[in-house]
């Protein structure tokens, strides 16, 4: 490969990486917000772990969830679970879970930056 061609796979990677940085801001803004709308510290989005820990307090789910989230596989049924109630803390269908669920990207930030309002726990208990 020539000189020109390397400095094209250079501009090229360095223009991805802007976009993903400019995509990863967006998610974490977007959840941000949500977790200050539910009144939760806005900062525990970006810390790993406690970031799921505050979602399940906001979800009104208990411990065992937070739980069952660190577990390889079960994680897959425990995210679902959470994007569901999350989605009716804040008002909003099934079908918003499932967006949640399956495109967080997007509706995360959709409903930190919407006009949603937290309603408390989706999750009353047994």
């Amino acid at each position: 490969m020539d000189e020109s061609g390397s400095a094209g796979v250079v501009i090229a990677s360095l223009i991805m990486g802007i976009i993903q940085l400019g995509v990863v801001v967006v998610i974490v803004a977007g959840v941000w917000k949500v977790f200050v709308k539910a009144g939760q510290p806005g900062w525990a989005a970006i810390v790993p772990i406690y970031n799921t820990y505050v979602l399940t307090q906001i979800t009104g789910r208990p411990i065992l969830w937070f739980v069952l989230s660190l577990v390889p596989c079960v994680n897959i049924v425990a995210a679902w679970v959470l994007t569901q109630d999350l989605a009716k803390s804040f008002g909003k269908s099934s079908g918003y879970g499932i967006g949640l669920f399956l495109l967080s990207p997007i509706f995360l930030p959709m409903l930190g930056f919407g006009s949603d309002t937290y309603q408390g726990p989706a999750y009353k208990g047994p």
